[in-house]
This record gives structure tokens, C-alpha cells and sequence, in this order.
């Protein structure tokens, strides 16, 4: 089991084995969470790239057009102004 030592400001360091296991390098972001047992669960805040393919995309959406979005904000101004 990998230890660290807080210090009196609140840091620590996070051990290499960790590291490793998290892919994390200086620079990246953690997050801290609490579960609902009280268990402390420490999590990369940062993605890879990679990982955000295909996020957005939804099957069987018709792509719309730029001529379709400006009517739509049209439609929806002047539902607004009445």
C-alpha cells in the first residue's frame, strides 16, 4: 500500500505507484470525491483526447444546416418578442 505524509499547508505527494496507475504527470488535475459510504475516491479531472471521440455524435440525427439554425434562432426571437 502506497503512504504519503501531509503537510502542515495541506499538501502531499501523491505516490509513483499511483501516478502510474492514474496516468497522471505534473500538471494534471484530480479530483477528490466523497461516495456515500464516506470513502475518499481520487480520480484524473483531466481526459484524454482520445477519450472524447464520438461523445457528441447521435445516431440517426439528421445533420442541419447553418440556413436551418439561423431560421430556428429566428423563430425563437420572435416567439420571445410576442
Amino acid at each position: 500500500m502506497a503512504t504519503a505524509t501531509l503537510t502542515s499547508k495541506g499538501q502531499t505527494t501523491i505516490p509513483k505507484e499511483v501516478r502510474d496507475h492514474l496516468h497522471v504527470s505534473p500538471g494534471d488535475k484530480l479530483d477528490f470525491l466523497i461516495d456515500a459510504e464516506g470513502r475518499v475516491v481520487v480520480r484524473p479531472a483531466t481526459l484524454d483526447v482520445r477519450q472524447l471521440k464520438g461523445m457528441l455524435k447521435r445516431k440517426r440525427v439528421k445533420p442541419v444546416s447553418l440556413e436551418e439554425m439561423d431560421r430556428a434562432i429566428a423563430e425563437g426571437a420572435a416567439r420571445k418578442r410576442a
